[in-house]
């Protein structure tokens, strides 16, 4: 006679004659693979998450970075133009300025409804996403 050292799954013989030790032992055994498992998929998302905030972090920081040199070469040039026009370079930059200023003070007025809350959105719609 042969014996199987073997339990099946299917086999009610080799299930039936586990005792509750054993039946104890196999229930931790699967909580635990369950419990790593989980932990490997939060893992996974957590990378996923991650990787999609930094990617579209960078983009907007490239385009950021031209949009800035762009703009600084725009107003630098308007500058010298309105300083032409004006009489003295310096009276250019200075028109650039102020308007730079009275443009700050707006977007400070309304840097909560305009800045800080689409901001705050977009960041907790791509964390839960």
């Amino acid at each position: 006679m042969e014996v199987s050292l073997i339990n099946r799954p299917g086999d009610k013989k080799s299930t039936m004659e586990k005792g509750p030790k054993d039946n104890i032992e196999a229930l931790f055994e699967r909580i635990s693979d369950y419990i790593e498992t989980r932990v490997e998929l939060f893992k996974l998302k957590a990378t996923h998450r991650t990787t999609d905030i930094v990617s579209e972090l960078a983009s907007k920081l490239i385009l950021f970075a031209i949009f800035f040199t762009v703009t600084i070469i725009l107003n630098v040039g308007i500058a010298l133009w309105l300083g032409h026009i004006l009489g003295a370079t310096y009276y250019g930059f200075f028109v650039v300025a102020a308007f730079y200023l009275v443009a700050g003070l707006i977007v400070f007025a309304g840097r909560n409804i305009w800045i800080r809350e689409p901001v705050s959105k977009t960041i907790i719609k791509k964390l839960f996403k």
